[in-house]
């Protein structure tokens, strides 16, 4: 195996350090659970853990290694252990604000080509939780495809009138597949090429370690029974990165039980191409689409020519950006602000 078979091409080297080669060497984040790590190189995966300097000079834990991430490690004990020493800059990303009242990035996996975004046919298929995962991606330099599972729990006519609503929300391509009869299984296989990384994003239960044990050709990661109502139970932990047969390298992650987006207002004006577009026949150049005299994206709403629920969903989501954004900002200044008293306090201290 090459490290070219790993994802590693020549975006990455103009960041290899002089180091390399030496003591040290790269290696890919292949899982992460409660700041444990594995890496994978040419030759082996093993565990890995942060230098004292890495763990010590990062102020923000979105700057830790996430799965996919490239970075410099050093590796001890005849090779079966690393200590990593660096992260090398992401040219892709998906993230989302932490989950809970906290104001962080919180990173779901780096380096990734193109993110599934799996939604259920049955109870999960939800469009404004869709248009989130589609911002997501489009903030993080992502190529997005809607995968709809469970096709087997509706009939055809069901499954188009929902190919249907998600062709509304974006032109990504969508797939109907079912882990269960085999349809559209094919088709999705022909997406996974050598070399690239694709994500599995979605809620608990709609089948993403299902669709791996399925495409893996083996019972390699657990997953329990459905529920009464024929849907899945959240049973992945942690973000791990697997090799495909195709030769392509494919992560799971843990369903989402909140999609909280921060830092992502271009994602949503990319998710959000049709307004984004509109808003270039607006009487003001900083039009809020909102109350302003002469905005062209609320006439069309008014008339009809955009769709009022997309319109709505799109004001709810900037909103939500702009006070994430500003408690992010805040958050950021007093942890400062708390940096420079304690170290003030430890100076004057050794002063004495």
């Amino acid at each position: 195996m090459e490290l070219s078979d790993l994802g590693f091409d020549g975006r990455f080297d103009a960041n290899i350090p002089p180091s390399i080669g030496e003591e040290r060497s790269l290696a890919r984040v292949t899982a992460v659970d409660r700041g444990s790590y594995l890496v994978r190189n040419e030759r082996s995966e093993v565990p890995a853990e942060l230098s004292g300097k890495l763990s010590y000079l990062t102020g923000n834990p979105a700057e830790l290694p996430c799965v996919g991430d490239w970075v410099e490690v050093r590796y001890y004990d005849d090779g079966r252990a690393a200590i990593v020493h660096q992260v090398f800059p992401r040219r892709s990303f998906l993230r989302r604000k932490s989950a809970g009242d906290g104001v962080d990035f919180q990173m779901i996996a780096a380096n990734v080509d193109t993110a599934f975004i799996i939604q259920s046919c049955h109870f999960d298929f939800n469009p404004r939780r869709l248009e989130r995962y589609l911002v997501m991606a489009a903030d993080g330099r992502v190529e997005p495809v809607v995968v709809l599972t469970k096709t087997d729990l509706i009939s055809g006519e069901e499954l188009q009138e929902k190919l249907g609503i998600v062709g509304s929300l974006t032109d990504a391509d969508v797939l109907g597949i079912s882990n269960v009869t085999g349809a559209g299984i094919e088709e999705f296989r022909r997406r996974l090429s050598p070399g690239r990384t694709c994500c599995l994003l979605g809620s608990s239960g709609v089948g993403k370690t299902t669709l791996v044990n399925l495409l893996l050709g083996r019972e390699a990661f657990d997953t329990k029974c459905v529920s009464g109502t024929g849907e899945g139970i959240h049973t992945t932990t942690r973000r791990q990165l697997v090799l495909l047969a195709e030769g392509a390298m494919l992560i799971d992650t843990p369903g989402m039980r909140e999609l909280g987006l921060m830092g992502a207002g271009e994602g949503v004006a990319l998710g959000f191409e049709e307004i984004a577009c509109r808003s270039a026949e607006c009487r003001y150049a900083d039009c809020r689409h909102e109350n302003e005299p002469g905005c062209a994206v609320r006439s069309a709403v008014e008339s009809g020519e955009l769709d009022g629920d997309r319109y709505a969903s799109y004001l709810k989501l900037r909103k939500e950006l702009e006070y994430n954004e500003l408690s992010y900002l805040e958050k950021r200044q007093k942890d400062k602000a708390f940096g420079r008293f304690v170290k003030a306090a430890k100076k004057r201290m050794n002063d004495r």
